[in-house]
């Protein structure tokens, strides 16, 4: 099915970045909220995209007014009837967009698709509140969606496999690059990136190393930035929110660092706030007396303290997650490897997690593992996979058979 015109429900800044990603590839698209406020709010910042683009020469004024006259703001679902496609972005609870696609049923036409930029909530779920589950599919941009090209396509039970074919080549029509995955929680970039974000917070709070140090580490292994200043990005909030979606999906070892619930508590939701991990409030990143004082309350409610810090600590438990992944069929190591680049600049010398992996060594890997496992705790333990794939010889580049065959 062609789209000749969309809706994207919510105009916050992805929203707004999903609208002006759709116009920019020359379709109508309407973008509704619930108050003019909100939808002004949401188109202003879509104009902000281009008057960007034409102040680096790279479009012409006439241009970036042609497109931008292609995104039409509204309050109310009377656009709707002729729209092929509905993007929800709306905030994060699964009650709320439920909420959303019931209403979305009757003011849409039968055949249009209705699609979710949920970042880890369940498909499924969203889609029992339509008569159509079979149009019903995740659809999940990357922030800031106007400029990350990686766009995960996840189908829940019911969807139909038509549904997942128009929305992967709906997604290469925006210039993006479409990953088909299966549904889980989390679905997969951000469950490979949680376990690493996760474990830097817990270095953090158990004192393994200063959150300046573990950023600068972050950054020389080849991440374009340290996985603080990322959360601090995305916000905090934001962060925590998802990290106990996956600890109700998959339990004890995806436990959250319990910093990162208490800052929040605290109001320190990121750089939208002007604090998160860092404080903001001097124009750049710093520590300050209020991320210590947390940081001692953990240690004091935990016990836990002394740890040490090591990048293949944070590292490792991407790469196990990795392969529980490949277990599970959500995808295949090419869609993976591609998932982490195009997702979150992981770092394209090493190709990818899994590439990694074969150069560092699988049996290295599940050593390493098993020696933080009874460190630290059984959230290391070495994935089925890689323990057959080391118990057969497959032990990477250097046995020419790993992950991938050289």
């Amino acid at each position: 099915m062609y789209i000749y015109k969309a809706a994207v429900v919510g105009a916050g800044a992805m929203g707004a970045q999903i609208a002006q990603t759709i116009s920019y590839a020359n379709l109508p698209v309407v973008l509704k909220d619930v108050n003019e406020t909100l939808v002004q709010k949401g188109l202003e910042a879509a104009r902000k995209i281009y008057l960007r683009h034409v102040e680096k020469g790279r479009m012409q004024p006439e241009e970036a007014e042609q497109k931008m006259s292609l995104i039409a703001g509204s309050t109310t679902y009377d656009p709707f009837g002729d729209v092929d496609i509905v993007i929800e972005a709306v905030p994060e609870h699964l009650e709320l967009k439920q909420r959303v696609f019931k209403e979305l049923d009757p003011v849409t036409p039968a055949h249009a698709i209705l699609a979710s930029n949920t970042s880890s909530l369940s498909v499924s779920a969203i889609a029992s509140a339509t008569s159509r589950p079979g149009k019903v599919v995740g659809l999940h941009f990357f922030f800031p969606a106007h400029v990350m090209r990686l766009v995960e396509v996840v189908a829940g039970l019911d969807t139909s496999q038509e549904t997942v074919q128009d929305m992967i080549a709906f997604g290469e029509t925006l210039r993006k690059i479409p990953v088909r995955v299966k549904e889980c929680p989390g679905f997969l970039v951000n469950r490979l990136l949680f376990p690493y974000l996760n474990e830097a917070a817990c270095c953090l709070q158990e004192g393994a190393a200063p959150a300046m140090y573990i950023d600068q580490m972050a950054t020389s292994w080849g991440f374009p930035m340290g996985p603080f200043v990322l959360m601090d990005a995305l916000g905090l909030d934001i962060v925590a929110d998802v990290a106990e979606v996956l600890h109700d999906g998959y339990g004890p070892r995806m436990s959250p660092a319990r910093l990162l619930r208490l800052l929040v508590e605290q109001g320190r939701k990121g750089q939208k706030t002007g604090a998160g991990v860092y404080n903001y409030s001097e124009g750049w990143p710093r520590e300050d007396d209020v991320l210590k004082q947390a940081i001692a309350q953990v240690r004091r409610e935990t016990g836990v303290t002394g740890t040490r810090f090591s990048m293949e600590r944070l590292v490792l438990t991407m790469l196990n997650e990795a392969a529980l992944c490949l277990e599970e069929g959500i995808c295949g190591p090419n869609d993976l490897e591609t998932a982490l680049l195009a997702g979150i600049g992981f770092p394209a010398d090493k190709k990818g997690i899994l590439h990694w992996g074969d150069s560092f060594g699988l049996d290295a890997a599940v050593e390493g593992l098993k020696r933080l496992s009874a460190e630290l705790g059984f959230r290391f333990w070495p994935a089925p996979l890689l323990k057959r794939m080391v118990a057969a010889g497959h032990l990477g580049r250097k046995a020419r058979r790993g992950m991938f065959a050289y």
